[in-house]
């Protein structure tokens, strides 16, 4: 079944869902007081160099310092400030540029106190967001990403895509990006690549190479800390990093952004131009597709399985732990069958799962025991087969005698309980609840809802204190718009007994 991309735009958020055999895969959300930076490039200085943990803090800017290893440093920094990419001589250099690549080992020779000191002024890029108390993670190997083809000025290394995986394509990507790239410049060819022509990645290296290029006069004059260059907005980045050949088509429910993503496409992927489609029907978009229910799903610990079983997913600080069961799924025959069935039906469940929460880390799944090493091996390949669909990076150890796997998954942004909730004050940050920001979203879409089956003048929204006074204070002219696109006045009740999360809509 083809896959969809469904974007749902507001004036104060861009929800973005990929679906995939009509089940939501991934979400990605974007607020306007909350934008991504991922991508971003700063003119930084060093603040603080730890010799002990081979590691600088990098002001660029932002309320927490950048943290950058001595394995993103690029040696020849001098180098860099004069060339548009420089030689490597084993190109084995760690660079994070896009989920879906595979790049060579981190290496360096020389120390982070021989090749940085405080004061001094660095070019970064942000490779990991902030996450949880943690500043953003930076490097000085700057990617660039394009439609085909990542540019990386810094190494001399061509890597293809590990989503590619017929290797005469690999091996004729391969050939035509060494032979139409500049010397001394990298490039990793995107999955996106597969069967286009040598014009197709010329086009798009020649304009990785000029924005390359601006970014450095750019730099030379900036001012530090400052930023240089600014990544595409969510929607944007969403055609050019999840469009590949299993998306059948783009909905979107804004006529303005529908307009701007095919003029994006009209210039950089022409053939797209009418898998573009705006929605205009009254039920809010992601109702339609379904995608509501899943986040609802998602943001709960337990979750069933068809045969009746349950899996429990606890996410810490440290790591999170995944726990399988048989629940109400007792099985017809062999006790050791049965619990063979529910852990393979719970490996699907949780792949799924750490994809859609975007759950990273160190990950520990306890599977019902097993007594037979047959089982334990199919379970494990099975994980290992449900994991490829996935487009961040995983690494698995096998099943123990305990019937636990060890796992982590790459984590390059926060997880969606991290951006929809936030600790809860009834039980001392012990648990979640929805945040103000997010419980405002969603009583505007039940007031959508309401406006749309309900022929009445008035809505009435009884609240919680709290996130009444969050509503007047940030949300106050949402709500103005909200009353002139729907012809109707919104009257605000506190309830002083209401649980934070607890809401009532009615109309008069």
């Amino acid at each position: 079944m083809p896959s969809e991309l469904v974007i749902n735009v507001t004036s104060q958020e861009t929800r973005i869902a990929l679906i995939e055999n009509g089940l939501l895969a991934e979400l990605f959300i974007e607020r306007r007081s909350e934008k991504g930076i991922g991508g971003n490039i700063y003119k930084g200085r060093v603040v603080r160099v730890l010799p002990g943990m081979q590691a600088a803090f990098v002001d660029i800017g932002l309320a927490r310092s950048a943290f950058l290893y001595v394995a993103d440093v690029y040696e020849d920094y001098a180098g860099l400030e004069l060339m548009m990419g420089v030689s490597s001589e084993n190109g084995d250099v760690s660079l994070e540029t896009d989920k879906d690549e595979v790049l060579a080992p981190a290496r360096y020779s020389s120390p982070i106190e021989d090749m940085l000191h405080e004061g001094q002024e660095v070019l970064v890029q942000v490779s990991k967001e902030p996450i949880g108390s943690k500043g953003a993670r930076v490097t000085t190997h700057v990617s660039l990403p394009g439609r085909y083809l990542v540019l990386m000025p810094t190494v001399d290394h061509i890597g293809i895509s590990r989503r590619i995986e017929n290797e005469e394509e690999r091996k004729r990507l391969k050939e035509i990006t060494d032979r139409i790239k500049p010397a001394g410049a990298g490039f990793i060819v995107r999955t996106a690549s597969e069967g286009r022509n040598g014009e197709d990645l010329l086009v798009d290296m020649n304009f990785l190479l000029k924005l390359w290029e601006k970014i450095q006069h750019k730099k030379v004059n900036a001012s530090v800390p400052s930023i240089i260059h600014c990544d595409l907005d969510i929607c944007l980045r969403a055609i050019r990093d999840l469009y590949t050949k299993d998306v059948e088509k783009v909905v979107v429910d804004s006529e303005r952004e529908c307009n701007a993503l095919v003029e994006f496409v009209e210039t950089f992927m022409p053939q797209l131009k009418y898998s573009i489609e705006l929605y205009e029907a009254e039920q809010p978009i992601f109702d339609a597709y379904g995608v509501e229910v899943e986040i609802s799903r998602a943001l709960g610990t337990k979750v069933w399985l068809k045969s009746g079983g349950y899996i429990i997913i606890e996410e810490t600080e440290a790591l999170t732990a995944v726990d399988v069961n048989t629940g109400k799924y007792v099985g017809k025959g062999n006790p050791e069958d049965t619990i063979l069935k529910t852990n393979l039906e719970a490996v699907k469940e949780i792949a799924y799962q750490l994809r859609l929460r975007n759950i990273g880390g160190i990950i520990i799944i306890d599977f019902i025991d097993m007594e037979r090493e047959g089982g334990r091996e199919r379970v494990y390949q099975a994980l290992n087969e449900a994991l490829k669909k996935d487009r961040a990076k995983t690494n698995i150890l096998r099943i123990s005698e305990l019937g636990l796997v060890e796992m982590t998954r790459k984590r390059t942004r926060e997880n969606m309980s991290r951006i929809l909730c936030e600790p809860c004050p009834y039980c001392e940050g012990r648990g979640v609840l929805k945040s103000k920001t997010t419980l405002c979203f969603e009583i505007f879409r039940e007031i959508r809802r309401e406006a749309m089956n309900v022929p009445s003048n008035t809505i009435i929204v009884s609240l919680h204190p709290e996130v009444a006074d969050f509503l007047y204070d940030e949300e106050r002219y949402a709500i103005e718009e909200l009353e002139q696109k729907l012809k109707k006045k919104i009257t605000i009740k506190v309830r002083s007994n209401f649980h934070q999360e607890e809401y009532e809509i009615e109309s008069r």
